[in-house]
């Protein structure tokens, strides 16, 4: 930990002061808006996983969600009743989970900004694996105008 700091100061000096912070409200604004981005990301990753399974396996488990998200199942069990909750998910007892038509919208608009961060990156020269694996955290922090910015130059790029 202490390696850890004295790095980080280490780069703070290089850095120097910042030249100038926002005024209080705009900071604010700025950390509520990534704290609520932190959160839907959390609802978009699992209906787009949800989606995916249901879409190649027919069935979608709060198992087999826990699995490939790397959570432990109660969490994935406690998400999953949030989808719920939100109107996003179905799920019966000992049954599969099952997406809303709200859930699958969702599903769907998320897959769209990942294949079209992966595209862009891809054509910019990322290798795939590492587009594949960037696009899944920037696709849910990118703004409407980005990604309308990114497929204006894709499709001049065609």
């Amino acid at each position: 930990m202490a390696r850890i700091a004295a790095g980080q100061a280490k780069l703070a000096r290089k850095l120097g002061p910042v030249a100038e912070m926002p005024e209080e409200p705009t900071q604010a604004r700025r950390f509520g808006q990534a704290r609520a981005a932190r959160s839907v990301t959390l609802l978009e990753d699992y209906v787009e996983l949800i989606a995916d399974l249901l879409a190649t396996r027919g069935e979608a488990r709060a198992t087999d969600v826990a699995k490939r998200l790397g959570v432990a199942h109660p969490t994935a069990v406690k998400n999953i009743s949030r989808l719920k909750r939100e109107g996003l998910a179905t799920a019966l007892p000992y049954r599969g989970i099952f997406l809303t038509g709200a859930g699958q919208d969702l599903a769907n608009r998320v897959r769209a900004r990942h294949r079209l961060i992966v595209e862009l990156l891809i054509a910019v020269g990322v290798p795939a694996d590492a587009a594949e694996a960037d696009a899944e955290g920037m696709e849910h922090h990118a703004s409407k105008a980005t990604l309308d910015a990114f497929a204006k130059y894709l499709a001049q790029k065609k």
